[in-house]
């Protein structure tokens, strides 16, 4: 009988230890991505919790917390085994934000202005009902199933899809969402945030404000090598800083979500790891960087969080996105946009029409051709805070799409020769969920 306690003994501590190494070091993470998405889910899009735990929480080890939702108080709490809780608070304007011990709840806070555009128009340039227009060369059936193909049949969790819309000739042509979501249903993008945030210095050059070819105004980076980066370097994921961009693991990606408090600082005390214009490396911690030299730009806070909405977000009629801010007050340029899916298509519209919505020009058209241009280094995969379809990815998708990505397969694809947006939201991504049929079939139903 001893022999057998002792085995026991052994083996619980064996286990004890494999926990210790193997997992509680990511319980920050864990807890602090469920708490996070809780909060972020419930009060922003009215989810229930277990909807969230269901859906948006239903990912390796983030089902191993325990959550709470506190109504009153606007805040939500995550924690596994008893260990590691963390807390995510709602507040009306910002968001959902992760917050630490350090961080004072009853300190004042700016929030953004917002404007509703009000007019007589139909979606998209108004918010009125979209007019309902029959294409003659456009085979309905298959673009039909071409959509409904990218859901799960009745008890399936295959393919995961969330929405998709097709907008031709800026016509609603198909709209189709899984059941819990609707038209009015605000989804988080995850990284297509990176396309919003980038659009942002594209306003600003229209607008003649800034040179993105100058250096980045980072001080830290005055006297060393880095002090040749330039914003446009940045924009194109090309500055050659060490980052590493890793959702399964403690990586910097993963640091920076669930533990900074200034997520625009996380990027800046990064050493090279290549030639800036010269070494292609996907990071967040870039899209962060950015939004932090975004704020510089303006003398005051509460500018800087005015200017998303009042020059980009609210202008073309994106009412319903909301961007999230870390404990700094920065918005989360790399991952933390919601907004329905109608209101995504219209990002993608903006492009589509070469950064001219309803007559004015958000953008100039030179903006539009550089965010498409493959960057060194990038074998035709990415633009500036775009993804492309130049190196052929999708192989039967046209190589002029170019599109925003997110995080378990959130996109916008924008197809300048086809005059054609599609917008797919859900919780799987490519390679499980297959982008080339749904896209290919999609192109397919419009006749030449």
């Amino acid at each position: 009988m001893k022999k057998i306690f002792k085995i026991l003994g052994l083996a619980v501590l064996l286990f004890v230890v494999y926990f210790g190494y193997t997992t509680y070091p990511k319980l920050d993470l864990i807890s602090g991505f469920s708490a996070k998405s809780m909060a972020s889910g419930h009060f922003i899009d009215n989810r229930s919790q277990e909807m969230i735990e269901k859906g948006d929480n239903d990912i390796d080890m983030i089902t191993l917390a325990k959550n709470k939702i506190d109504e009153n108080g606007k805040f939500a709490t995550a924690s596994v085994y008893g260990l590691k809780e963390r807390k995510a608070i709602y507040r009306e304007g910002l968001g959902a934000t992760l917050i630490n011990d350090d961080f004072d709840v009853s300190k004042p806070y700016e929030i953004p202005k917002r404007t509703k555009l009000v007019n007589n128009l139909p979606f998209p340039y108004g918010n009125n009902a979209p007019k309902d227009t029959v294409f003659a060369n456009v085979d309905y059936a298959k673009l039909n199933a071409a959509v409904a193909n990218a859901f799960d049949q009745k008890g399936q969790k295959n393919k995961r899809t969330r929405a998709v819309l097709v907008i031709y000739k800026d016509k609603i042509i198909a709209e189709k969402y899984e059941m819990g979501f609707d038209k009015n249903s605000k989804i988080l993008g995850w990284s297509m945030t990176k396309s919003i945030t980038a659009t942002l210095f594209g306003v600003l050059q229209k607008q003649g404000k800034i040179d993105i070819n100058k250096p980045a105004p980072i001080t830290e980076w005055t006297n060393d090598e880095r002090a040749k980066i330039t914003i446009n370097d940045l924009l194109h994921m090309n500055s050659g800083l060490k980052w590493e961009e890793d959702y399964t693991k403690i990586s910097d990606v993963t640091q920076m979500l669930f533990l900074d408090e200034d997520m625009s600082k996380s990027q800046i005390n990064k050493p090279l790891v290549g030639k800036p214009n010269a070494t292609w490396n996907y990071s967040s911690g870039t899209s962060n960087l950015l939004s932090g030299i975004l704020r510089k730009q303006f003398k005051t806070h509460q500018e800087y969080l005015d200017f998303w909405y009042s020059n980009l977000i609210d202008k073309i009629g994106m009412n319903s996105m909301l961007v999230e801010t870390d404990m700094a007050g920065n918005y989360v340029g790399s991952s933390y946009s919601w907004a329905t899916t109608r209101d995504w298509a219209k990002f993608g519209l903006l492009y589509l029409h070469k950064g001219n919505w309803n007559g004015e020009q958000i953008l100039d058209e030179s903006w539009v051709r550089f965010v498409a241009t493959p960057t060194n280094t990038s074998n035709g995969q990415y633009g500036a805070h775009f993804w492309l379809n130049a190196g052929g990815k999708f192989p039967d998708v046209p190589k002029d799409m170019f599109y925003c990505s997110g995080y378990q397969g959130q996109m916008v694809a924008i197809f300048p020769n086809h005059d054609l947006v599609i917008v797919r939201m859900g919780l799987k991504e490519d390679p499980e969920f297959d982008f080339n049929g749904l896209l290919s079939g999609i192109i397919n139903s419009l006749k030449k």
